[in-house]
C-alpha cells in the first residue's frame, strides 16, 4: 500500500523508523524490537540510508527482509548525493521488482571523508531532482520528502527553505516527514508556513523520545540539531540517572503525541533508534492499539 493513500484515511497514522545495524548483535536487537512493535500494527515502517549511501546494501537487505517476512508497508530512504541517474534507476528497479513501492527521497549528507560532496556529471544536486526522476521513471511509486520544523541548517533564510520544500512537492512528493522536534509549537508553525507557501500534501510529525543524557547531547550536536526547550532541559538536569531521563523523555514525547492527535495531525513518525520500549510505553499510556486513531 502507498503511504500517500494511508495518510488520506481517517485519524492519525503511525509509523516507525529503523536503521540497518553494523553488527550481528545489532541485527538481533533490531529484530527483537520489530517483533515487539509489529503487534502495534503501524501504518508503515521506514529504513534509513547512511551518509553518501554508505549503508546502501544493508538498507536494501533490511527493506527486503521486512517486506518478505512481515505484512508491514515498508518505506526505503534513498539519498542521491554521490550517485548517478543510472545507479538510481538500478536501485529503484530492484525495489520495484520486489514490490517495494514507497521511497523517502533525500539529498543526503556526504560521507565523513568528504567524498561525494559534488554532484556527478549524471547525478543530482537537490532532492527535488530525485523526486522528479522517480515520478518520471517509476510513476507507481509513492514518494515522501523531509521537512525541517526548526529550519534546515544549510538554509538560514527560512523563506528560501520553504521555496525548496515547495519545489520538492511540485516535483511530485506525496507527503512530508519532519525531522524530530521537542516543541509542538515549532511543528504547528511549520504547518502554517507550508500552507502559506501553497504546500497541500500531508505532513507527518517526527518524534524521538529522549533516552539518556548522551542521547540528548547527540541530538543537540547533529548538523540539524534539535532545539531543546528549557523546561525539558531542566527536568533532564534534575534527573539522578539515565533511567530517570528515559522516563522523562518518554513522558515528554507522550504529551507531544497526545497533543498532535488532538490537533488532527495526519501522521506521527517514531524515530525508534532500533528500540521498542519507549514506543510501547507511549502506545500503552495513550491507549493506542491500531495503526490509526480517530480524533474523538
Amino acid at each position: 500500500m502507498l503511504v500517500k493513500d494511508i495518510l488520506v484515511g481517517p485519524g492519525t497514522a503511525f509509523s516507525f523508523e529503523f536503521f540497518p545495524p553494523k553488527t550481528a548483535e545489532g541485527w538481533d536487537l533490531l529484530f527483537r524490537a520489530i517483533a515487539d512493535l509489529v503487534p502495534l500494527k503501524p501504518s508503515a515502517v521506514s529504513v534509513t540510508y547512511g551518509a553518501g549511501g554508505s549503508t546502501r546494501d544493508r538498507t536494501h537487505d533490511l527493506v527486503l527482509r521486512i517486506r518478505k517476512e512481515t505484512d508491514l508497508t515498508v518505506v526505503s530512504h534513498l539519498t542521491c548525493v554521490g550517485s548517478t541517474r543510472a545507479e538510481m534507476r538500478g536501485i529503484l528497479g530492484r525495489y520495484a521488482e520486489n514490490d517495494v513501492s514507497n521511497i523517502l527521497a533525500l539529498r543526503g549528507d556526504p560521507p565523513k571523508d568528504g567524498a561525494g560532496c559534488e554532484a556527478l556529471p549524471d547525478g543530482f544536486v537537490h532532492a527535488a531532482e530525485l523526486v522528479a526522476f522517480i515520478k518520471e521513471h517509476f510513476p507507481k511509486m509513492g514518494v515522501g520528502v523531509a521537512g525541517f520544523p526548526e529550519g534546515h541548517p544549510e538554509t538560514p533564510n527560512r523563506l528560501k527553505e520553504m521555496d525548496y520544500l515547495k519545489a520538492k512537492v511540485d516535483a511530485g512528493a506525496d507527503y512530508i516527514v519532519t525531522q524530530l522536534f521537542f516543541d509542538n509549537r515549532d511543528f504547528f508553525d511549520f504547518c502554517e508556513r507550508c500552507d502559506l507557501a501553497g504546500i497541500r500534501v500531508p505532513i507527518v510529525a517526527g518524534i524521538l523520545p529522549v533516552m539518556s543524557r548522551q542521547n540528548l547531547m547527540r541530538m543537540a550536536e547533529l548538523a540539524a540539531g534539535a532545539r531543546i526547550p528549557a523546561r525539558l532541559l531542566k527536568m533532564v538536569t534534575r534527573a539522578e540517572n539515565d533511567e530517570d531521563v528515559e522516563r522523562i523523555g518518554t513522558h515528554w514525547a507522550t504529551e507531544q503525541v497526545s497533543q498532535l492527535i488532538d490537533a488532527g495531525i495526519k501522521g506521527v513518525h517514531f524515530y525508534t533508534l532500533n528500540r521498542s520500549k519507549a514506543t510501547l510505553r507511549i502506545y500503552r499510556t495513550l491507549g493506542l492499539r491500531d495503526a490509526q486513531v480517530t480524533k474523538s
